[in-house]
């Protein structure tokens, strides 16, 4: 690991209620199932612009890791929303307008096609749907509402960049900037959409609100699925290492994994900047917990202080590990990835999308960390790279360059 720049000092917890015997049985399946999925990914299947993003092999990145493999699904080119977001807010968005027009329209089936051109535009256009978000999850609901014609009003935290800002506008969406944190903005939204009949899209879930983060998270699991198709042939990873934020994404991850391959599910460490902890608290206490401080950290799309509770109920029991890693190991693994080094052609990633790789990195450089998730040289790794340049202003304050000049050389 010489080679490598520092990474700082990772933190671990193994979870002890964790089991790899348990069935992925009908309370899991209420939340997510491949039945569900197979629905998602013929819609999504569907949309102009639709293809899987790439699972890009790291092999020198493995070498120096002391892993057998390394597997990156690229979620940079998503719909030209550059996230995996788009999978989850827009088809969430989707759902609701057709439950919604089909309550005032009993019995006649709603399509995607229908809403795309209009058809119930006079019901559509007196609709409203509202989230919180860092970016990413924000612009995936803009882009459905716009696409799917309803109105849309987005909540950010305070300390959103003006650049995620601009591209959530971009789709006609009204922004509203919350003085507070990402919980904080949650909180201003679920009150002015009661207030006002808006109608929720959230990655998160609490008591009360459930079926719409269902959604989301079910669209995640075509990212998930494009991954294992995508993996050679008789090859499976051992283990997979997915950013945490409220839970949505690891529990997706989890939950598709756990029902397709049961007991050879890969060993599943669930990631979270050190100061946005919730997840790992969780998992310490037994019980959904809190993160504690101001959640500052450069991995602003993993800045949740609260967790999701539907992501719970699978991640309880299905995540192995959770593992919380400093700020210097994404920005050190956002240039790594650039510079090319370890494997392949430049790799394009914004802050939150190397989450999952920079937590493999400080673990496989820390010997007691290492053998706590069971690192051998065998091991065969998959991440997965939630997001690339986001904002591009800020990925090159942080790499040093743009992304066009990291792609192009």
């Amino acid at each position: 690991m010489s080679d490598l720049p520092p990474l700082g000092t990772p933190r671990l917890f193994s979870n002890p209620r964790a089991d790899h015997e348990r069935a992925y049985g009908p309370s899991e399946r209420a939340i997510l199932s491949r039945a569900a999925f197979d629905e998602a990914m013929a819609e999504i299947g569907a949309w102009p612009g639709y293809a899987p993003t790439p699972l890009r092999s790291l092999p020198g990145l493995a070498r120096a890791a002391g892993i057998d493999r390394i597997w990156y699904k690229d979620e940079g080119s998503r719909f030209n929303l550059n996230s995996f977001k788009a999978l989850g807010g827009a088809y969430a968005v989707l759902r609701l307008l057709a439950r919604e027009v089909q309550a005032r329209v009993p019995g006649v089936p709603v399509t995607a096609l229908d809403l795309v051109v209009g058809r119930y535009g006079k019901i559509t256009r007196t609709l409203t749907v509202t989230t919180a978000t860092d970016g990413n999850h924000g612009r995936s609901v803009a882009w459905g509402a716009q696409v799917f014609g309803c109105n849309c009003v987005i909540y950010v935290p305070a300390k959103c960049s003006e650049g995620r800002q601009a591209a959530i506008e971009s789709y006609d969406a009204r922004v509203v900037r919350v003085d507070g944190t990402y919980d904080d903005a949650v909180r201003q939204a679920a009150s002015d959409a009661a207030a006002n009949g808006w109608y929720v899209v959230s990655d998160t879930s609490y008591t009360g609100y459930m079926d719409t983060p269902r959604d989301v998270m079910q669209g995640y699991t075509v990212m998930v699925e494009e991954a294992i198709s995508q993996l050679p042939t008789s090859e499976r990873p051992t283990h997979v290492f997915i950013q945490g934020g409220v839970g949505a994404l690891p529990a997706a991850v989890c939950g598709h994994l756990w029902e397709s391959w049961g007991r050879q599910r890969p060993r599943l460490v669930v990631v979270e900047p050190h100061s946005a902890d919730c997840l790992y608290r969780s998992a310490v206490a037994g019980r959904p917990a809190k993160a504690e401080g101001d959640l500052d950290t450069v991995m602003a799309g993993l800045a949740c202080g609260e967790v999701s509770l539907l992501a719970w109920a699978i991640l309880e029991r299905g995540a192995d590990d959770f593992l919380t890693i400093p700020d210097e190991a994404a920005v050190a693994t956002m240039r790594l990835l650039a510079d090319g080094k370890h494997g392949g052609r430049p790799i394009v990633a914004g802050e939150s999308g190397v989450a999952g790789i920079a937590a493999l990195l400080c673990a496989a450089a820390d010997p007691e960390v290492r053998l706590g998730l069971g690192l051998a040289p065998d091991a065969r790794v998959l991440v997965f790279g939630t997001e690339g340049a986001t904002d591009p202003e800020v990925y090159q304050s942080i790499v040093g360059r743009s992304p066009d000049a990291v792609v192009n050389g």
